[in-house]
């Protein structure tokens, strides 16, 4: 025990110079899972652990090494609370997801899912700019709306490329997307405080462009999960859907008003 001690005293010391997983780094942790593949992961054990490996995990792909990892998670996140650290984070994420790619990632992580939760992600923030570009400048100039919208995808193109053919950089993807999400949040918000006096309904779409501003801080944040199963990162999904509730009455609003000063000038001409 003194030896464990040891090791996450030095391992609290260094964590502020690591970067990563802290959990991933830990040694005990990783001394766990070689240990636990050793035994359970080859000949007679292997075939053990997959005949009582419930249906559903075999076709999520879930491996014994998956399942050692797993486990040994749990056995340092005891040590870290048995000697009064704060539980470390493991494997970059543990989190519900309610969008698509993000459910099929959480379900099982791999290459392939991750990067595609990541780029739905930035296509997500990216199409938002898009719509802005649409409903404050696009009624009145359609071309400017096709040369944003040739630049948007080019920027993600670029994105996409430079995360899959040079470098998965968390921190610039991280980066890239607050960048677009500052942006995405200013252009709405300039366009609804220059309308609200005349579009009452703009006051729905600030409220929301606010929220999730401030939700977002969220997915900063870093903290042991709730019940073990909410960490910040579900917490600021599961947040997100009165939010985007109130987004949609918005666009009925917004979509009903465009429809009667279409009909207006029509009547006019």
């Amino acid at each position: 025990m003194a030896g464990r001690t040891a090791r996450l005293v030095l391992l609290a010391g260094a964590a502020a110079l690591a970067s990563g997983s802290q959990g991933d780094r830990e040694p005990v942790y990783r001394d766990c899972v070689l240990q636990c593949e050793e035994r359970n992961c080859s000949g007679g054990a292997l075939k053990h652990f997959r005949s009582r490996q419930p249906i559903y995990m075999s076709l999520a792909g879930w491996t014994c090494r998956d399942d050692c990892k797993y486990e040994c998670m749990w056995v340092t996140v005891g040590l870290y609370l048995q000697e009064g650290h704060k539980v470390p984070q493991f494997h970059g994420k543990v989190s519900l997801n309610a969008w698509f790619w993000s459910t099929v990632f959480h379900t099982r992580d791999t290459d392939l899912t991750e990067k595609m939760d990541y780029f739905c992600a930035s296509t997500v923030i990216l199409h938002s700019i898009y719509l802005c570009c649409v409903r404050t400048v696009g009624l009145q100039h359609p071309a400017v709306v096709s040369a944003f919208r040739a630049l948007l995808l080019l920027m993600l193109t670029a994105h996409v490329s430079y995360l899959s053919l040079v470098h998965f950089d968390y921190g610039y993807n991280l980066a890239a997307n607050v960048a677009i999400g500052l942006v995405n949040v200013v252009w709405w918000l300039a366009w609804c405080l220059r309308n609200r006096r005349r579009l009452p309904h703009v006051r729905k779409c600030m409220v929301v462009v606010l929220l999730l501003q401030g939700l977002s801080l969220l997915e900063l944040l870093d903290f042991p999960p709730l019940f073990w199963v909410l960490d910040a990162h579900a917490i600021w999904h599961i947040s997100t859907i009165p939010v985007h509730v109130l987004f949609f009455s918005f666009l009925e609003d917004d979509s009903l008003y465009l429809l009667k000063e279409s009909e207006a000038k029509f009547k006019l001409d």
